[in-house]
């Protein structure tokens, strides 16, 4: 119940909220319990961040059409954010442990599923795809991030036509460097 109430704040009215009187109101208690619950309030910011990572999973697999597996994911990152602002705030920004290259994100962050489909599609090798799809996915989290922090917001159709564009540049560049 204290993690679903923190991550229920964060997601509402951004993680600067989820503050144990606030936990205490949403859940109806006193702060005692919620003291006695969490070891400390970074634990517990971390478990609403956990929680907002299975959110955005679950929000890609039910707004991605399986046939339509790569482009479908950089525009559902696109709705997500902009439908979902702190959510995709909590997901871009919780802490990623053991990372210390492009390609350890790139393997934390991806389904290898994804790539094989982009490999398929385009008959090109696995590695030109991994490619793309690396490239694809840093550009995606920025304009993403732009997206969720701008007021008003970016039309959406403006933010998939530099998707459409990016996808293009980084198509020929992974074509053209390895041929």
């Amino acid at each position: 119940m204290v993690i679903n109430a923190a991550f229920d704040l964060a997601r509402q009215n951004g993680m600067e909220q989820v503050m144990v009187k606030n936990i205490a109101e949403k859940i109806g208690c006193s702060v005692q319990p919620i003291y006695c619950y969490c070891r400390n309030m970074e634990s517990l910011r971390m478990n609403a961040m956990e929680q907002a990572k299975l959110f955005v999973q679950q929000y890609l697999k039910t707004h991605t059409e399986p046939d339509n597996l790569f482009p479908g994911t950089g525009h559902a990152f696109v709705r997500l954010a902009k439908e979902e602002p702190n959510v995709f705030k909590m997901f871009i920004l919780r802490p990623r442990q053991h990372i210390s290259s492009l390609d350890d994100l790139y393997r934390s962050e991806t389904d290898e599923k994804i790539a094989a489909s982009i490999a398929s599609r385009l008959s090109t090798s696995l590695s030109n795809a991994k490619e793309l799809h690396l490239n694809m996915l840093i550009y995606t989290i920025g304009i993403g991030t732009i997206f969720s922090v701008t007021r008003p917001r970016i039309p959406p159709v403006e933010i998939f036509a530099r998707q459409e564009a990016a996808y293009h540049a980084f198509l020929n560049i992974s074509f053209t460097d390895t041929e």
